[in-house]
C-alpha cells in the first residue's frame, strides 16, 4: 500500500513538473545544445524503433564506459541493442564508440523517456527489447513498473549497495521496495550480493566489474609515449576528476608540491568542463606556472608550445587515459568530499599507483579490495601532500596481478543473461 501510494506521488510530481523538467532541459540546452535536442525521444518518440533489441540504460558518460565491453560482446552475438542516456556526454561518447554499429542500423543511441508511463508506453512499443540492463546503481520507479507491466525483465548490472545508500534506506525505506521489483541483480561482488540480498532482492549473480573490461584506447597511449620524454626527468602526478569544491584543497596542495626542492609536474584535470575556465582563473590568481591542454598541444596531441610549466590542466574530455598515460601516480578526486571518490581503475590498468580520499563509499568495491591489496593508498585532506611525495610505490606486478584477478566480468554477466536472449 505504501508503496502504491509513492508511485502514485511520483506520477502526479513528475506530470505536475513537466514544464519544470523541459525548462531545465532549455537551460542546459544554452550550454550544451545536445540537451535541448531529440526532444520527442524524451516523451517516448523515436524516428524509428528496433524491435527484439537488449536495452542498455546508461545514463552518462561513467556508466557508457562500463557498459562498452558487455555492449561490444552483445554485438558481437548479433544482437541489436539499445543504449538509453541521459546526458549529452553520453550520448557523443555512444555515437562515437558505436559510430559503426549504428550506422549499419545495429544499435541505437536514444534519450531515455521521462519518468511518466505513457513515455515508457510508447519506448517499449518501438524497440521491445528482450531484456533490460540498467547500469550502475540508478533507481527510476516508473522505469521499473513500466518494465514488469511490458513484461520486460529488468536488471540492474554492475551493480552496487554502498554504505551510505543503506543507510538512507534504513530510515526511508522506499528504495528497497523499489529495487525488489527488478527481475534481478549482476553484482560486482560477494559483499554486494549479501546487501542486495539483505533487502529482499532476489536472482543475484555476482558477475564482478564490467570496467575492468574496458578497451583501453591506444591512440591515447601512444600520444603519451610520444610527449613524455618532452617533460625531462620530473615525476609526474595527476590529479583526476577534482570535483568543485574540492579545487581549493587540490590547488592548495599543487602549490605545496610544487615547493619541493625537486618538484614533479603535475596534471591537473577537473571533473566537470564547465570548471575548466574557473580553476584556469584560479592558477592565473595563484601564480601557479601552468598551460592549457587545449592551447599546449593540437587535437593530435602534438605540442604547440615549449614554454616551461609546473602543471598542465586538463581542459578535455575523453582523454583521461592521455593523461593518465604521462603519470607516475595519480590522486583520484571525489572521495575527499561527502559524494565519494570517481573510479580507480583507468589508473589501475595502465598499472599506476592510486592515492583516494576518505570517501570512498560510491567505489567500495574494488576500493576496499586494492587498499588491501598494498595498490592503493587512502588519505586524507591534511595528508595529501605528504603522501602524494612519500608513499611507496607498489610494484608493477602487484597491480597487473590485482587486475587480473578481477577481470571478466563481461563473459560472467554473458553467461547469466544467455538465457534471456533467445528470441
Amino acid at each position: 500500500m505504501r508503496l502504491w501510494a509513492f508511485l502514485r506521488l511520483w506520477s502526479l510530481l513528475w506530470h505536475i513538473g513537466l514544464p519544470f523538467v523541459l525548462l531545465y532541459l532549455w537551460r542546459r540546452g544554452r550550454k550544451d545544445r545536445l540537451y535541448a535536442q531529440h526532444l520527442g525521444e524524451r516523451f517516448g518518440r523515436y524516428p524509428r524503433g528496433l524491435a527484439g533489441s537488449v536495452w542498455v540504460h546508461a545514463v552518462s558518460l561513467g556508466e557508457l564506459r562500463s557498459a562498452v565491453p558487455l555492449i561490444r560482446a552483445l554485438l558481437e552475438k548479433g544482437e541489436t541493442v539499445v543504449v538509453t542516456l541521459f546526458t549529452p556526454a553520453g550520448r557523443r561518447e555512444a555515437e562515437k564508440v558505436f559510430a559503426a554499429e549504428i550506422a549499419a542500423g545495429k544499435l541505437m543511441s536514444v534519450w531515455v523517456p521521462l519518468e511518466t508511463s505513457w513515455a515508457y508506453a510508447r519506448f517499449f512499443k518501438a524497440f521491445r527489447p528482450k531484456l533490460g540492463l540498467v547500469m550502475e546503481i540508478e533507481i527510476w520507479p516508473r522505469m521499473i513498473f513500466a518494465s514488469a507491466h511490458a513484461r520486460v525483465p529488468l536488471y540492474m548490472c554492475n551493480a552496487q549497495y554502498p554504505t551510505d545508500s543503506m543507510a538512507r534506506d534504513a530510515r526511508f525505506g522506499i528504495r528497497p521496495a523499489l529495487m525488489r521489483g527488478f527481475a534481478g541483480a549482476f553484482v560486482k561482488s560477494d559483499l554486494q550480493a549479501q546487501r542486495f540480498a539483505s533487502v529482499g532482492v532476489r536472482n543475484i549473480t555476482v558477475t564482478g566489474e564490467l570496467r575492468f573490461d574496458q578497451p583501453i584506447p591506444a591512440e591515447q597511449l601512444a600520444a603519451a609515449a610520444r610527449l613524455r620524454p618532452q617533460l625531462g626527468p620530473r615525476r609526474v602526478i595527476a590529479f583526476a576528476s577534482v570535483t568543485e569544491p574540492e579545487e581549493p584543497l587540490f590547488l592548495a596542495a599543487a602549490q605545496e608540491i610544487l615547493s619541493v626542492r625537486t618538484p614533479p609536474i603535475i596534471l591537473f584535470i577537473p571533473r566537470a568542463p564547465e570548471r575548466f575556465a574557473e580553476v584556469a582563473k584560479a592558477m592565473t590568481d595563484k601564480g601557479i606556472l601552468f598551460a592549457r591542454r587545449s592551447q599546449r598541444l593540437d587535437r593530435k596531441f602534438a605540442p604547440q608550445s615549449v614554454a616551461p610549466m609546473d602543471v598542465l590542466l586538463g581542459d578535455s574530455l575523453g582523454e583521461m587515459y592521455f593523461y593518465l598515460g604521462l603519470a607516475d601516480r595519480v590522486v583520484v578526486g571525489g572521495g575527499f568530499q561527502p559524494k565519494g571518490s570517481h573510479n580507480i581503475i583507468e589508473p589501475l590498468a595502465l598499472e599506476l599507483p592510486v592515492l583516494v580520499g576518505p570517501h570512498i563509499q560510491t567505489i567500495e568495491y574494488p576500493a576496499v579490495e586494492a587498499i588491501a591489496a598494498g595498490v592503493c593508498h587512502q588519505t586524507t585532506a591534511d595528508r595529501l601532500v605528504r603522501d602524494v611525495l612519500d608513499w611507496p610505490d607498489p610494484s608493477p606486478e602487484a597491480i597487473t596481478a590485482f587486475v587480473a584477478a578481477h577481470s571478466g566480468a563481461t563473459v560472467r554477466t554473458l553467461a547469466a543473461i544467455a538465457p534471456l536472449l533467445r528470441p
